[in-house]
């Protein structure tokens, strides 16, 4: 997090432990009845939901932005339709067509050319991105994991359950990381704390409810193509910001946007 003067106030790792803490504390009124609807075998499952979907990416995007552009950490998010095939067909064995491959492998394509469109930057650059192209496959996996696992049970409770086992382990981080021991009183930290306070409230719980709602109605594929649209956002942003955007990267997401189209066609009719 940055202050105006573009200087670090807080750690990346703080970033993503006062989201996910923020997150975990907003749904706790939720605990008691969430309990109630999730039967004791299921909550180690939803657990594992939290710490695939939310934790462990959270902290992969920090860690990449501290080097890559936040446009292109959007555009790599439209890999998460990608993955939802490619794990339901590992881990659920779900059959793909020859459509949905096709698909897959140009969505992948377009992922290596969004990824040598930064050719020009240093190799850690580059190195970086792949810390997004692991959290969108973690992505990936736990919609599927919702989406098979968890019929009957709701949206709501999913994601309290999820979000409050965060606690603890993010409280933890930011021991570790020394952030009690910040100048909290001071505008900057205070500003970074109550950003990051409040993309955990919107960004993440609120969000997360509403996903998991779309993911049990209309499928897990169908509902990551939320995606679609998360790129475009960055990329504005990162012309606002004038990051680094050439042709290149919006042809390359272009490929894996079509890659992801061709393999949702026969959903989409």
């Amino acid at each position: 997090m940055f202050d105006a003067n573009h200087q670090a106030t807080l750690h990346p790792f703080d970033v993503a432990a006062l989201r996910l803490l923020s997150a975990g504390v907003v749904m706790l009124p939720f605990l008691p009845k969430a309990l109630k609807n999730i039967p004791t075998s299921q909550r180690g499952l939803v657990i594992l939901s939290g710490l695939l979907g939310s934790f462990i990416p959270a902290y992969l995007f920090c860690i990449a932005e501290t080097k890559i552009d936040g446009s292109l950490a959007g555009s790599l998010n439209a890999l998460t339709p990608i993955f939802v095939i490619i794990s339901a067909s590992i881990f659920w064995g779900v059959k793909s067509s020859n459509q949905k491959i096709i698909g897959v492998i140009i969505g992948l394509i377009g992922c290596f050319f969004l990824t040598y469109a930064n050719y020009t930057k240093p190799f850690e650059y580059i190195a970086y991105s792949g810390f997004v192209i692991v959290a969108t496959l973690f992505y990936g996996v736990n919609v599927n994991l919702v989406h098979h696992k968890f019929k009957g049970i709701s949206a709501t409770s999913i994601a309290t359950v999820a979000f409050t086992s965060l606690i603890i382990p993010s409280l933890i981080v930011l021991l570790f990381t020394g952030y009690f021991k910040l100048p909290l009183t001071e505008k900057s930290y205070l500003i970074s704390t109550g950003a990051s306070s409040l993309l955990g409230i919107l960004g993440t719980s609120i969000s997360t409810v509403i996903f998991y709602v779309l993911v049990k109605r209309t499928g897990a594929l169908f509902a990551s193509l939320v995606t679609y649209g998360m790129p475009f956002i960055a990329i504005a942003w990162g012309f606002y910001y004038q990051e680094y955007i050439t042709w290149l990267h919006i042809a390359a997401l272009c490929i894996i946007l079509i890659g992801v189209y061709l393999a949702n066609k026969q959903k989409l009719i």
